[in-house]
């Protein structure tokens, strides 16, 4: 099988745009997602996610698409049947070209409401997925392809298929809702650090496996996060709890960046410092670990899961705390973070000194106990 090389970049890093001219967010816009998170699967981008299933490099690669489920085969068999249709070829062409286009495809469908058979152009959304690592487009794949698409739509009956799925979508919907609890863990965050964001965005597909990613759009003073993401996992070997636990471990540490990253800013000289022997803080043999070559990445992805670590000391008792700690520091040390439990137990003892203090002025002496330990 196929496998997607880029799969840690997507599922590491978020896309950057210059949102200010890619988004729209007007008066009502603000007043209706102020302090409001939601979860959609829309049905523009559960198309595109279709349409990309079914070509041949989707149907070839299980990391681009979660071809795990019945979900799946009903996708099979209802729209491979359409799989040679023009779009569907074209498609795929732009798949071989570049797995980025991925992106830019999925990444669009915010641009568009899908009315029927019908695209209508958001007001708010203009274009919202514009660059990926080096990659970048000028011109929004959603505007180029409108008609072909329209026209898959309605070939396909596509809105019978949504429509049969319905139930389904609101329960992955409901899912999200009660065991990730965002709304939770975005309560914890805008308490504990001095960044704010105005509203959060989940865009889920059942279709999505590995190419997950977050974004940020910014206009007007309002800040609005998105993140793609998969369905949740609820693994056999795991209690109910510890399916909880790891469902929120995987986004409480994508969603944390974004109040990490300005007091990490604020110390970066602090932090290329003490980070400097990169041979101390990372494992390079391990698979990934390529992907955070500074200094300042390194200790991000430190604090990140160490930052969950407080969430979770605050919100679950010390039997269930110590569980987890255990097994953060061992997935960390796994990735190739070999110093998980020094920079754990240093937090630790500097939020135990000051538990009023925000994390970002925790950061001096964080740093300095980092320093000076003798366990580094």
């Amino acid at each position: 099988m196929k496998k997607i090389l880029l799969l840690l970049f997507f599922a590491t890093n978020q896309l950057h745009v210059n949102a200010q001219d890619k988004v729209s967010f007007d008066n009502a816009f603000q007043k209706a997602n102020n302090n409001k998170s939601r979860v959609e699967i829309s049905p523009l981008k559960e198309l595109l996610h279709i349409m990309l299933a079914i070509t041949k490099t989707g149907l070839a690669n299980d990391d681009m698409v979660n071809q795990n489920g019945v979900y799946y085969q009903d996708v099979l068999k209802y729209f491979k049947p359409y799989s040679n249709e023009p779009i569907i070829k074209t498609f795929d062409s732009l798949l071989n070209a570049s797995l980025y286009n991925y992106i830019f495809i999925t990444g669009n469908a915010m641009t568009y409401d899908l009315s029927g058979t019908s695209l209508k152009r958001n007001r708010n959304y203009i274009f919202t997925a514009t660059a990926v690592a080096n990659a970048k487009v000028k011109i929004n794949p959603i505007d180029t392809y409108k008609k072909q698409i329209e026209a898959f739509a309605k070939r396909s009956q596509f809105q019978k298929f949504y429509k049969l799925h319905k139930g389904y979508y609101a329960n992955v919907i409901s899912d999200y809702e009660h065991e990730a609890n965002l709304d939770q863990q975005w309560k914890w965050l805008e308490k504990n650090f001095k960044t704010k964001i105005n509203s959060y965005l989940i865009l889920c597909s059942p279709l999505i496996n590995g190419l997950n990613y977050t974004t940020e759009f910014k206009d007007k003073g309002f800040r609005q996060i998105v993140m793609v993401l998969p369905l949740l996992d609820h693994l056999p070997e795991l209690t109910a709890l510890q399916n909880e636990l790891l469902n929120k471990r995987v986004m409480f540490t994508e969603i944390d960046h974004n109040y990490v990253n300005m007091p990490s800013i604020a110390h970066k000289a602090t932090i290329d410092r003490v980070f400097k022997n990169r041979a101390t803080w990372v494992n390079e043999k391990a698979d990934g670990t390529y992907a955070y070559p500074t200094p300042l990445k390194v200790f991000d992805e430190y604090m990140t899961f160490a930052t969950f670590l407080l969430f979770c000391k605050d919100n679950y008792d010390q039997t269930v705390y110590t569980e987890t700690r255990k097994s953060v520091i061992s997935v960390m040390i796994e990735r190739g973070f070999t110093k998980m439990e020094a920079f754990v137990s240093i937090l630790e003892k500097v939020r135990a000194a000051a538990p009023d203090k925000k994390v970002d002025e925790l950061y001096p002496q964080l740093l300095e106990g980092i320093n000076t330990t003798t366990n580094i």
